[in-house]
């Protein structure tokens, strides 16, 4: 699979990177070279919570036309005081974002605060839906609750993400009875006996965005290392050998689910 895409006209969206992580600190500016040259020239940037905001609003003023960033709540910094973050979040109204995100619910790491994960969530459904923007939801361990959560806003429009999707098939469709909804594919997909790999054969390419999560998440053959922007390429590869379609055809499909998306 391809490393690099210096040679061809195919571009590629990440509509999931990190990259104000402290992982790439003092670095950000090579892995977005990187990145151009791999054909990734746009970079979604989800927000977290309170203390890497100002952090990511940086990085996308000083790479304007590139990164693009988001405002939300993370479900795993989701705690009694939430709503104190809600408010930190909100004083950040009059900047411009691609979407609201990411929020969702988080089982995995602990299941403490999952009736305020639940409110938090459905709170900024609306608010996406107020401001007419898209919604990246982070789901690990909760897709029970998470449906919840949809059935309560059914009334609704929604449209979004489902970041790094690791759904069912069945999943995947009972989705698409709430909403307009993507899948987040990312460098899972690369590794031994994903599970992600059969559902993914069933999903259109037209509902697929392409994401690396970096800085976590490192897709083969660079497993091991920090993930960043410019692997994308080795995630459409991969993708492209399951559908059985050529990579350009997974870059275009893609790159114009992702423009649609997120209105770049």
């Amino acid at each position: 699979m391809p490393a690099s895409n210096e040679n061809t006209d195919m571009e590629f969206i990440d509509t999931h990177t990190h990259l104000y992580d402290e992982a790439f600190k003092g670095e950000e500016g090579q892995a977005v070279e990187r990145a151009d040259a791999a054909g990734v020239r746009k970079l979604i940037l989800p927000d977290i919570d309170s203390s890497s905001r100002d952090s990511m609003f940086s990085l996308a003023d000083r790479f304007p036309g590139k990164a693009f960033p988001c405002l939300g709540l993370h479900p795993t910094s989701v705690d009694a005081g939430w709503k104190t973050e809600i408010e930190k979040m909100e004083q950040y109204a009059d900047r411009e974002i691609k979407a609201i995100g990411e929020t969702g619910m988080d089982c995995y790491w602990s299941k403490d605060f999952i009736q305020e994960q639940k409110e938090a969530l459905e709170y900024q459904i609306r608010l996406a839906y107020e401001k007419n923007l898209p919604i990246i939801i982070h789901s690990r361990e909760a897709t029970g609750p998470i449906f919840e959560v949809l059935e309560k806003c059914r009334g609704i429009e929604m449209r979004g993400v489902f970041h790094a999707f690791s759904g069912s098939i069945e999943t995947f469709r009972r989705l698409q009875k709430y909403g307009d909804w993507y899948v987040g594919i990312g460098g899972v997909l690369t590794y031994k006996k994903a599970a992600i790999a059969e559902t993914v054969r069933e999903i259109p390419l037209g509902r697929i965005v392409l994401e690396t999560d970096s800085p976590y998440l490192t897709p083969v053959p660079k497993r091991g290392t920090r993930n960043e922007s410019s692997y994308i390429p080795y995630i459409a590869g991969r993708l492209s050998e399951i559908k059985g379609t050529s990579i350009e055809e997974t870059a275009e499909v893609t790159t114009s689910n992702a423009r649609e998306l997120f209105n770049l």
